[in-house]
């Protein structure tokens, strides 16, 4: 009569451990995201979104940096291209893949006061800390996080989204 009562309860907790694990494991599976590996030669270019000053070209790596998801997108910036100062809600990370990016903190955008960041360089910008990047030549970089990506210029007339309305 003992072990009937002790036994029951163990497997009936042990049946609901596995239902849970299994539907834990069949979670992950689904969220599992796709097997990315890709040269650079392989990059589906097109127009960077409209946060971005006119110029720069995008690739998605993974994810979708417009959703609440990991995220890893190429950017290219033309040569001698500015990106006023700004914030973002998220950290950003940036790894410089070819060229150099010029980048400061700060609450306008000062070529004296840029640190180049060469390829190989990695830079962290943190959330919500003010933030410009420009280029003297051509230049890639890896860059990801989580999304959404968000754009907050520090002058609303920097922001190119304002500039196309008018």
């Amino acid at each position: 009569m003992k072990l009937t009562r002790v036994v029951t309860p163990f497997f009936g907790t042990l049946a609901a451990f596995l239902l849970f694990a299994s539907f834990l494991g069949t979670l992950a599976t689904a969220e599992t995201p796709a097997h990315v590996m890709q040269n650079v030669s392989e990059a589906q270019w097109g127009p960077a979104p409209p946060f971005l000053p006119a110029g720069a070209q995008i690739a998605v790596l993974s994810g979708n940096p417009t959703k609440s998801e990991a995220y890893t997108v190429r950017l290219k910036f033309p040569a001698n291209y500015d990106i006023p100062a700004h914030s973002h809600p998220g950290d950003e990370n940036v790894a410089v893949v070819s060229g150099e990016l010029f980048m400061g903190m700060g609450t306008r955008l000062d070529r004296k006061a840029g640190h180049g960041v060469a390829v190989g360089g990695y830079a962290l910008m943190p959330a919500n800390m003010n933030h410009f990047a420009y280029t003297k030549g051509e230049t890639t970089i890896l860059l990801y996080g989580h999304g959404p990506v968000e754009f907050k210029y520090v002058n609303p007339s920097d922001d190119p989204r304002t500039k196309a309305v008018k």
